[in-house]
């Protein structure tokens, strides 16, 4: 049972029974407020969502440590990632405030704070979800009743610019580069694998008789240790088809470089190990892009390059989306709609050229009447041979398959 009770000092406490069987009190200067307690805690025992008012107390950097090893669904990557925002950005502001003293007005403050250091949007953003992570999860945890964390204004990300390379500048960077990166080079660029998929790609994953390459595993750095794993989406597990030059440099790499084992990586380290993406960008990547006049130019701008030659040899976004593992076409027209843009105009002259074709002119066979829900005698079926015909139609209106194909092969 709760009840409210006047201390000698004036003040009024509420007590109460909490499920856990042990009695809780805490003072207020009004018996307004004691009640205005009582009531809310008594709406949330009735809601099931009853907690200790003293949960909170805990301090942050405490939780965290309680929190870590319960998120058990991190890759090495991630987990790495979300370690050094915790250590660089979130704790040194919050790891000493307890949960419930992280107010909304704090964490716009400390938003404000890290833009005005001149971190960048996308920092601050990856910064303030790591926080708003470890504070749901103390709600979760019934720690808190809500998370501080709501309605908070972000920096905006500026989307980086994407670089794409003509086939001209490729084959410059493939020569100017150290020469067992050279069919990486190609291969990248027209085959548009993430580096640390090369990384994990090995001969056994070549089809090189049908040019296609399957992608099923990568490898990445974390702290200095290679964490081997497969790509994080279902899409990610892909098959990639190679053009002939890509075939050709990877028959003579694979000859040079490779040992015949299937599984030996096909892109190996300086030293016969996995290829490290740091030490490797700093002894062969920026060395060739300075030789070859390409100053800037990331190794994922060579996964964008891939993506352009794919729209511009008339990919559609259903294959491309396949091929460079995204999980729907909408990420490949979001990203690389605006390529797309050269083709207004013939499918504006296509679609004058059927305008100018009259009704009459046009083949029969085009134009499939529609018998269903006609509105008139006029519409209805003039004959048993069009009954007949009407049977066979099986889609909506009465249109038949071959009467689609025949227009879509006309576009």
């Amino acid at each position: 049972m709760a009840h409210i009770r006047k201390t000698p000092s004036g003040r009024f406490e509420a007590r109460f029974r909490g499920p856990d069987g042990k009695e809780h009190a805490k003072r207020f200067a009004t018996r307004r407020d004691a009640q205005s307690y009582l009531d809310r805690l008594g709406v949330d025992r009735q809601a099931g969502r009853w907690r200790d008012p003293r949960a909170g107390r805990m301090l942050l950097v405490d939780w965290v440590a309680i929190w870590q090893p319960t998120t058990v669904d991190l890759r090495p990557s991630t987990r790495a990632r979300d370690d050094t925002y915790l250590r660089n950005h979130v704790l040194p502001r919050f790891g000493a405030v307890r949960l419930d003293a992280i107010t909304p007005l704090d964490v716009r403050s400390w938003i404000g704070e890290l833009t005005a250091k001149g971190l960048a949007a996308a920092t601050v953003q990856k910064a303030y979800q790591i926080l708003a992570k470890v504070l749901r999860s103390a709600v979760d945890a019934d720690l808190l009743a809500e998370t501080p964390c709501r309605r908070i204004p972000l920096p905006k990300v500026e989307t980086d610019e994407m670089q794409f390379i003509s086939p001209q500048e490729i084959d410059t960077l493939s020569n100017a580069i150290e020469p067992r990166y050279r069919a990486l080079v190609l291969f990248d660029a027209y085959c548009g694998l993430r580096l640390s998929e090369l990384a994990g790609l090995r001969r056994s994953a070549l089809d090189m008789e049908r040019g296609r390459v399957r992608v099923t595993e990568n490898a990445v750095e974390v702290k200095g240790t290679i964490e081997w794993g497969v790509p994080k989406t279902r899409a990610g597990r892909r098959n990639v088809p190679m053009p002939n030059v890509v075939v050709s440099a990877l028959d003579r790499h694979l000859d040079e470089h490779v040992a015949p084992d299937a599984g030996a990586l096909v892109f190996g380290g300086a030293n016969g190990g996995v290829l490290r993406a740091g030490s490797w960008r700093t002894r062969f990547w920026s060395p060739a892009l300075r030789a070859a006049g390409l100053d800037g130019l990331r190794v994922h701008d060579l996964r964008h390059t891939a993506v352009a030659l794919w729209i511009a040899a008339g990919a559609s976004p259903k294959q491309i989306a396949t091929w460079a593992g995204h999980t729907s076409v909408s990420v490949v027209l979001d990203r690389y709609g605006h390529l797309y843009e050269g083709s207004d105009a013939d499918v504006l002259a296509r679609l004058d050229s059927f305008a100018s074709v009259s009704a009459d002119d046009a083949p029969s066979r085009w134009i499939p009447r529609v018998f269903r829900g006609a509105r008139d005698e006029s519409e209805r079926p003039a004959n048993d041979s069009q009954v007949a015909d009407l049977g066979k139609r099986s889609g909506r209106g009465g249109t038949r398959t071959p009467d689609i194909c025949l227009v879509r092969a006309a576009l």
